[in-house]
């Protein structure tokens, strides 16, 4: 068998099977693509130079992640883990991933860290936890996931294990969540949300969120703003389903969200509803979601590509700044 010395992306060989196998690890039968990639790789005549892939976190902990490194190190290849959000590039939008850039070469990389995981570029400057060991347990990104239901703590009224001996102060959250997201906003390297953003217009009214969805979900959106320096990130989900699928978008940037959620729980579904309705609460179009990815502005879908394939197809997407700098150490 033969291979050519271009880059070798695993991402779509792997990177579904493991999200959504990974407590099966390489026993669930949807990795088998991906065992069969490492398999075959020490068989080729011609070694791919560059080997390129991405998954979710988690990744870094798993079965298959052993064998994929002890195929790597058999076939002569250096490497380097990473674990990146394009947070670190600026971008305001949470989308922790895992990488791994591997080359066929004699000497390890210049930024090498053995038996770490970098969660920043480089040349960056380093975050208060800018490596990851590999042995060490990683928790979840904040932003990431919402806790299960049996994790609520009924009486407190929290929408989650953490929040449960917190105060809630309004829209169940935390004094502490509140001013995590607040310093989030308040980090200039990162650029607002308004910059990734569509012009106004008669078109975007679609993307509203129904009264069904602001009476049933309000209290487990994540709003933001135009000027807010961050979002959750967008699964394949967005715009179909609403809890913990992305951020949600607040157009009535002069209204409070405190004063819209005080004791809303106290109105009638017609008194909640109106309420609710100041804030013009809507979905980011797969153009803006398009936008935080990175993709350029002549990137476009063919007509015949319904909204909510639109969704699918950029919930299951890269972000294109964070692959291309990867490139770019890979290459280099």
């Amino acid at each position: 068998m033969k291979s050519t010395n271009t880059i070798f992306s695993a991402h779509h060989c792997g990177q579904r099977q493991l999200k959504i196998g990974l407590q099966g690890d390489v026993s669930d039968p949807r990795t088998n693509s991906f065992i069969y990639i490492l398999d075959i790789l020490p068989r080729l005549q011609r070694l791919p130079k560059y080997i390129l892939l991405e998954n979710v976190k988690g990744f870094e902990t798993s079965s298959a992640r052993v064998i994929l490194v002890e195929t790597l190190e058999k076939c002569g290849f250096k490497y380097q883990e990473f674990l990146l959000s394009p947070t670190c590039l600026g971008i305001p939008n949470s989308r922790l991933r895992y990488f791994l850039i591997a080359k066929l070469q004699s000497e390890p990389f210049s930024f090498h860290a053995a038996d770490q995981i970098l969660e920043n570029f480089p040349d960056q400057e380093p975050k208060a936890s800018a490596k990851h060991t590999i042995a060490a347990g990683l928790e979840k990104e904040n932003c990431f996931t919402l806790p299960k239901e049996e994790n609520i703590d009924p009486n407190s009224g929290g929408n989650g294990q953490c929040l449960q001996k917190e105060v809630i102060i309004f829209k169940l959250e935390t004094a502490n969540e509140m001013e995590r997201k607040q310093n989030q906003d308040r980090d200039l390297s990162i650029q607002m949300l308004k910059d990734f953003l569509e012009e106004g217009g008669e078109e975007l009214s679609q993307y509203f969120l129904p009264p069904k969805a602001l009476l049933r979900y309000a209290l487990l959106l994540d709003i933001v703003t135009p000027t807010c320096r961050r979002s959750t990130c967008f699964t394949k989900g967005y715009g179909h389903y609403v809890e913990g699928t992305g951020s949600v978008l607040q157009t009535a940037e002069d209204v409070q969200l405190e004063s819209v959620f005080k004791s809303i729980e106290m109105l009638s579904e017609e008194e909640k509803l109106k309420k609710l309705s100041t804030l013009k609460l809507r979905y980011f179009t797969p153009r803006e979601i398009a936008n935080l990815h990175g993709f350029p502005p002549e990137f476009g879908f063919p007509d015949t590509i319904t909204v909510k394939q639109r969704y699918r197809l950029l919930g299951n997407s890269l972000n294109v700044h964070v692959v291309a700098k990867l490139i770019t150490l890979l290459t280099g």
